[in-house]
């Protein structure tokens, strides 16, 4: 029996930002050189960072720890994660969210001894190829880099470590930039989320989790968020951006006021009612939609084909004969069964029958928590139905936040 060789975890932005960080600061601080440092990851895995691209001069110290993203495939896998450490000379004016203060004295012993206990300031901030946030609702107010709170801790925490270590009382500034970052971003979510110029320093655990789903769920949740915090009640969701380009071609939708889930259709009702939307429009491809009438709410292909099976199901009902049934389940793409349908004069009671179907499942997991409505179609014959309330829906959205 083959034994089944394990995946390898990566670290991500924000971990090579902290070793980063940390390896240049002990840099600065002692004038010595450091090709490799280690930190902890929030997960408690300890990083051991290789050190590169060092760069010294009379006022700071910059270098880079290339990211490692396992066997995880990550587009950020290669770039390098600079952070430059400086002392600040009191004339650097930052904004307050970005600036983390600290009295250097571990145990208050100065201001037992009638001495005042200087507040040393670690300010962090974002570089050439780290993103901007300009739009409310992330992590990170607007104005400021696109670095989560999560690495920004752990970056001080490292640096806090090394100051004292070294018993560093200075006021440092680091930056964090990547050099491939601008080039990276149009490869993400960033444009779409409002972060310009950049990657996101992100990361929870620290470590990347090879083909987890949670990148994907949290990237969903920040959409929501995002929406939400611009105001919207209503929320246009679709599986892919086929989904969106349709909503675009057909109705004018813009899409940057909607939200792609993905294959996690379950969860993004949990996640629109958990941020208090009104109402939510789903839009889908037949293909995927179809899984959500037998009620499957994850709709990778991993957790549950049967989709001709599905389509057979409520074709039969809607009076198909044993022929047309057996062309439907011998089909290979869901487009071609349509084109069954269309030809036996069953499409519009079939698709009638399957959407009565995927709203029942939409308003199970709903729970009468959120108004759920939904549009279904193909890429061949266009819309093919559409719930009742789904045209309403679509109105208001069009108006809201105009």
């Amino acid at each position: 029996m083959e034994m089944e060789i394990p995946m390898r975890y990566g670290f991500t932005t924000g971990s090579c930002a902290a070793a980063a960080a940390k390896a240049a600061a002990y840099m600065l601080i002692t004038g010595k050189i450091k090709n490799e440092i280690e930190i902890e990851t929030p997960k408690g895995i300890r990083y051991h960072a290789e050190i590169t691209d060092i760069r010294r001069s009379e006022t700071a110290v910059s270098c880079a720890v290339i990211k490692d993203g396992g066997d995880d495939p990550d587009i950020t896998t290669g770039a390098h994660i600079v952070a430059e450490v400086s002392r600040i000379d009191g004339g650097i004016q930052q904004k307050e969210p970005s600036v983390h203060r600290q009295k250097s004295t571990m145990d208050g012993s100065m201001q037992q001894k009638g001495q005042s206990a200087h507040l040393q300031r670690i300010v962090i901030d974002g570089g050439y190829g780290v993103g901007r946030v300009t739009k409310p609702g992330l992590d990170q107010p607007v104005g400021n880099a696109a670095i989560n709170h999560v690495p920004r801790e752990m970056i001080e925490k490292e640096v806090r470590e090394v100051c004292a270590l070294t018993d560093e009382t200075a006021d440092l500034l680091v930056e964090i930039s990547v050099p491939e970052g601008e080039t990276l971003a149009a490869q993400t979510f960033n444009p779409r989320l409002g972060i310009t110029g950049g990657i996101s320093i992100l990361g929870t655990s620290g470590i990347v989790e090879p083909m987890s789903s949670r990148a994907l769920l949290e990237t969903i949740r920040v959409e929501l968020n995002q929406k939400r915090a611009m105001g919207y009640s209503i929320v246009a969701v679709s599986p892919g951006n086929y989904g969106l380009d349709y909503m675009k071609r057909t109705y004018g939708y813009d899409l940057d006021k909607s939200v792609k889930c993905s294959n996690f259709i379950g969860d993004t009702i949990d996640m629109a009612v958990e941020n208090g939307f009104e109402a939510m429009l789903l839009t889908g491809h037949i293909g995927k939609l179809i899984k959500v009438a037998g009620g499957i709410m994850n709709t990778h292909s991993q957790e549950g084909d049967c989709r001709m099976e599905l389509i057979t199901s409520s074709a039969l009902s809607a009076g198909a004969d044993a022929d047309t049934a057996r062309q439907i389940l011998s089909c290979v793409t869901t487009e071609e069964a349509v084109n069954v349908l269309k030809k036996a004069g069953l499409c519009e009671k079939t698709m009638e029958l399957i959407m009565q179907k995927i709203m029942f499942y939409l308003n199970k997991r709903a729970a009468g928590k959120i108004a759920v409505a939904c549009i279904l179609y193909s890429n061949e014959h266009g819309g093919l139905g559409e719930s009742a309330g789904a045209a309403e829906l679509l109105a208001r959205l069009k108006e809201e936040k105009r």
